[in-house]
């Protein structure tokens, strides 16, 4: 599996007034979208998410999101290590995406841009 990169993601408040600090920081304009009723902004390395709080509980147990070449070839790999697949895969405003718990215990989305 080719690992092409990870973001970091940042669940706030007020996605209007953080934009402009990591826009600043990470020097990229965002890419905005939406998920189900979750707002994202996409920012070099960072995802900033808002929304209503019974769905941000839910992503905050996300650690990070793994972009890799081929999310099948995540999910056969993952699942040979001994991973859960909890979600996925399924297709994205981007790719498709899936979510899968570790067998430390820690919980990951892995994207990729495959239509």
């Amino acid at each position: 599996m080719e690992i092409l990169g990870a973001s970091l993601r940042i669940c706030v408040d007020d996605l209007e007034a953080t934009i402009p600090f990591y826009e600043r920081l990470a020097g990229g304009r965002a890419l905005r979208f939406r998920r189900g009723d979750v707002e994202v902004a996409a920012i070099g390395s960072f995802l900033l998410m808002s929304g209503p709080e019974s769905e941000l509980e839910l992503l905050r147990k996300v650690a990070a999101t793994i972009a890799v070449k081929d999310v099948d070839e995540a999910h056969r790999l993952l699942t040979d290590l001994g991973a859960r697949i909890l979600a996925g895969p399924v297709p994205t405003p981007v790719g498709r995406n899936l979510i899968a718990v570790h067998p430390d215990g820690s919980v990951f989305e892995y994207v990729d841009q495959a239509g």
